[in-house]
C-alpha cells in the first residue's frame, strides 16, 4: 500500500468501526480490521479523539469564476473546502460569466478551473429560457444535472423558467434521464408580498413568505408527476413543504431534497436588524421551523445537507446601510458546514454516521459521482480526519474563502477538521492536485 491509515474510529459503509484503511493508486484498496497489521509506504495513526470520515461532497457551491472571481474563485473556494473536510464540490452554473448554459460556456469554466483546484470539482449545467436544445449536449459533456429558477435569480444573465419553460425542460430531460434541480420560490407569491426594504430582518422575512416555497414546490412536483422527470428541490427553508415532498415520493415521483447548514443553525429570532450577512433566499426562518427541518432529516424526507456557498465582496452586503432589500443574498459557509451541522446534530441525538450520510453519501449519489462519499473498497481515497469533541470559535478573517464575510463569525462550533486527503494525498495548499470530474466518473 502507498498509504495506510489506522483509525480507532471510522465511519465506513458498515457504520462506525475501528479499522485500518489501505490506499493504492489513489483508491481505497482495503478496509481491514484495526489490528490487521496492514502496512504501507506511509502510515497515519489517528488519535483516540479523532474519527476518520470519507471526504465530504458539497453539491451546492457558487464559485463565481470566471467573471466574478472577486466574489470567489476556484483556488480560494477549493482551499476553503479542503479546510472543512470537503473533497469534492459541484459548482453552480450561475454568477460566473458566462453562465454554464451550453457546452462552450462549460469549457470556459473548465479552462478557468484547470490546474487551480485543491479538491475535485464537478459542474452543474443550467436550464434557462431558450436553451432546451443545449441540455442533451451538456449532459453528454458530463454535467451532473441542470439548475433552474422560477423567479429572478439575482443576475440578469440567468433568467427564470416560466411554467411552460419548466415543462419543456422536464420533457427534454426525461428523454435521457437528466436531473432538474430547482430553486423553488414562486415569483407570483413573492411579487404579492411586501417588497424588501430597510434594516429590519422581520421585513425581509415577510418579503419571502413560506407560501412562495410551497407553491413552487407543488408546481414542480405536479409537473414531475406528469412528465416522469427526476427533480431535486434545492436549499429547502420552509419545513411546511416537507409533507408535499413525502407525499410525492409515496406516489412514485423521483424527487430528492436538500437543506443547508444555515437553516439548521440559525433562527430568525436571533438575527439582528441590519445583519445582512444572514441574508439568503429563501430566508432563515423561525426556531420552530428549524426544529422541523431537523425532523425532516430524521424522517428521511430531506436527503442531504449542502452549503449553498454563495459569497460576494463585502460592499455588496451593504453593511453601510444594513438594508436587506439592497444587500446581496447569499451565505459563505463552505468551510464550516461540517462543524456547524455536527454542533446541531449532536445536540439532537444524531450520530456522525447520520452526518456522513447527509454530507457525503447522499450528495455524491445525487450529483452522479459514484466514486465519492464512501469509506469502502474501490472508492476514491478521500478522507477527513475529524475531532468531534474539539471546539473552536469561527473567525471570518481566518477562513480560506476569498472575502472575510461569514454569518458564522464569532459562533462557537463543535468539531475540528485536522486533516484532509484527496485520492491518498494530503491537501496542504502547497500545490493543487484536484481534478475536474464528469458525471458517472469512477
Amino acid at each position: 500500500m502507498e498509504l495506510v491509515l489506522r483509525a480507532p474510529r471510522a465511519i465506513t459503509a458498515e457504520g462506525e468501526v475501528a479499522c485500518t484503511v489501505g490506499v493504492r493508486d489513489g483508491r481505497i484498496a482495503a478496509v481491514a480490521p484495526y489490528d490487521s497489521g496492514l502496512t504501507g509506504a506511509e502510515l497515519v495513526e489517528l488519535g483516540t479523539d479523532e474519527v476518520l470520515l470519507p471526504g465530504l461532497v458539497d453539491s451546492h457551491v457558487h464559485v463565481n469564476d470566471p467573471g466574478r472571481s472577486e466574489w470567489e474563485g476556484f483556488e480560494t473556494a477549493t482551499l476553503a473546502a479542503a479546510a472543512g473536510g470537503v473533497t469534492t464540490i459541484v459548482d453552480m452554473p450561475l454568477n460566473s460569466l458566462p453562465p454554464t448554459v451550453d457546452v462552450a460556456a462549460l469549457e470556459v469554466k473548465r479552462a478557468a478551473a484547470r490546474g487551480r483546484v485543491h479538491v475535485d470539482v464537478a459542474f452543474w449545467g443550467g436550464a434557462v429560457p431558450g436553451n432546451a436544445a443545449e441540455l442533451r449536449p451538456l449532459h453528454d459533456a458530463g454535467v451532473s444535472g441542470f439548475k433552474s429558477f422560477l423567479l429572478h435569480s439575482g443576475v440578469d444573465e440567468f433568467p427564470p423558467l416560466d411554467a411552460d419553460g419548466l415543462a419543456t425542460a422536464m420533457h427534454a430531460l426525461r428523454e435521457f434521464d437528466g436531473l432538474l434541480i430547482v430553486h423553488a420560490e414562486d415569483a407570483g407569491t413573492i411579487d404579492g408580498a411586501p417588497a424588501p426594504h430597510g434594516p429590519r430582518y422581520a421585513d425581509f422575512l415577510a418579503s419571502r413568505p413560506p407560501e412562495a416555497e410551497h407553491a413552487a414546490i407543488a408546481g414542480v412536483l405536479d409537473l414531475a408527476r406528469r412528465t416522469g422527470a427526476r427533480v431535486h428541490i434545492l436549499h429547502l427553508a420552509s419545513a411546511r413543504a416537507l409533507p408535499l415532498i413525502a407525499g410525492a415520493r409515496r406516489d412514485g415521483v423521483a424527487v430528492t431534497a436538500e437543506t443547508c447548514p444555515h437553516y439548521l443553525s440559525f433562527t430568525a429570532e436571533e438575527i439582528r436588524d441590519g445583519a445582512t450577512q444572514f441574508k439568503c433566499c429563501p430566508p432563515i426562518r423561525e426556531a420552530a421551523n428549524r426544529e422541523a427541518l431537523w425532523r425532516g432529516l430524521a424522517d428521511g424526507v430531506l436527503d442531504c445537507v449542502v452549503s449553498d456557498h454563495s459569497p460576494c465582496t463585502p460592499e455588496l452586503k451593504r453593511f453601510d446601510s444594513g438594508d436587506f432589500g439592497q444587500a446581496w443574498g447569499g451565505i459563505a459557509g463552505l468551510q464550516v458546514g461540517l462543524p456547524a451541522v455536527w454542533t446541531g446534530a449532536r445536540q439532537r441525538g444524531f450520530a456522525l454516521t447520520d452526518v456522513v450520510r447527509w454530507m457525503a453519501h447522499a450528495p455524491a449519489a445525487q450529483a452522479g459521482l459514484p466514486g465519492k462519499g464512501q469509506l469502502a473498497e474501490g472508492y476514491d481515497a478521500d478522507f477527513c480526519v475529524f475531532a468531534p469533541d474539539d471546539a473552536f470559535v469561527v473567525d471570518a478573517a481566518k477562513l480560506k474563502h476569498r472575502n472575510a464575510v461569514s454569518a458564522y463569525h464569532e459562533r462557537p462550533l463543535a468539531g475540528v477538521v485536522r486533516g484532509t486527503w484527496l485520492r491518498g494525498e494530503r491537501v496542504t495548499g502547497a500545490a493543487p492536485h484536484g481534478r475536474l470530474l464528469t458525471r458517472g466518473e469512477r
